[in-house]
């Protein structure tokens, strides 16, 4: 369901850009629809192009104050990998309209740079200037507050990113979206309470049933000793693996991420133990 509403939403973002620019018109600034407009045709070429950079060297040129000509120019960069020209770009759009790009600069800085405290900073700051539902993150993986949640992790506040997270729950009925029960079930386990870890990787069992959740639960097995259930499990873990229900991104690798090689470690191991 998450990934349909993800693609709705990107159509209608593209099938009203023209509304867009028309809406400039209506408000008087005629500058921002000539850019807009100009944006409008760099989108006719492929984003690495010569062409769909100087489109939007000129759009830029007409209204230098356009954010949504130097937000456009930065994705090429980034997706490339060259950070150094996508970061003056982004800030430059920041600076130009925070609302409309300050929670996608918190969710690249977590996603690509593991910038954790540059991300919480903001989404934080997001967060102040939203004042409601602050969204989803580019690629709808994550409510931006479960990105929150993951980079105070990283900086070592667990008990910040589990009441992040359960409070996003409770605010939310519960909505499982696609990897919220496994990160807070993979705290649980890291400080120790392997009955609420189980309780929640089970949660995610249900939704979304993935190797690197069954491998979790085979550990908090392992640590309440109930060892024919961790080497059962353990090894349903490595099926899934290979047969492609994992986390998942093409771009970089999801916070709490487990390999082959841990779980197959873990196969290795559990063959000491005797029935």
């Amino acid at each position: 369901m998450r990934s349909i509403i993800i693609c709705l939403l990107s159509f209608f973002a593209s099938n009203t850009f023209t509304q867009n620019c028309n809406a400039y018109k209506w408000e008087g600034e005629i500058k921002k629809y000539e850019a807009c407009k100009k944006q409008k045709e760099a989108y006719q070429f492929y984003q690495f192009t010569k062409e769909y950079q100087e489109l939007l060297d000129e759009a830029i040129q007409i209204d230098s104050t356009y954010d949504k000509a130097y937000w456009a120019k930065s994705i090429a960069y980034l997706k490339s990998g060259d950070f150094l020209s996508w970061k003056p770009l982004i800030d430059k759009a920041v600076e130009l309209n925070p609302k409309m790009h300050l929670g996608y600069r918190g969710w690249c800085r977590y996603q690509f740079f593991r910038d954790y405290k540059g991300a919480i900073k903001d989404i934080e700051q997001y967060e102040k200037i939203i004042k409601d539902d602050i969204g989803y993150c580019q690629n709808g993986d994550y409510h931006l507050r479960i990105a929150k949640a993951i980079c105070y992790k990283a900086v070592g506040k667990k008990d910040k990113a589990i009441k992040i997270i359960e409070d996003y729950l409770k605010d939310n009925n519960e909505e499982p979206d696609l990897y919220n029960y496994f990160h807070l079930g993979v705290l649980y386990f890291e400080k120790g309470n392997y009955n609420r870890a189980l309780s929640n990787l089970m949660k995610q069992k249900e939704n979304n049933n993935l190797a690197d959740n069954r491998y979790y639960i085979a550990m908090c097995y392992k640590k309440k000793n109930n060892l024919n259930k961790y080497k059962e499990i353990i090894l349903e873990a490595k099926k899934l693996f290979e047969e492609g229900y994992l986390l998942n991104d093409p771009y970089t690798h999801h916070y709490d991420k487990v390999y082959l090689s841990q779980i197959e470690e873990e196969i290795n191991k559990s063959k000491r133990f005797t029935p």
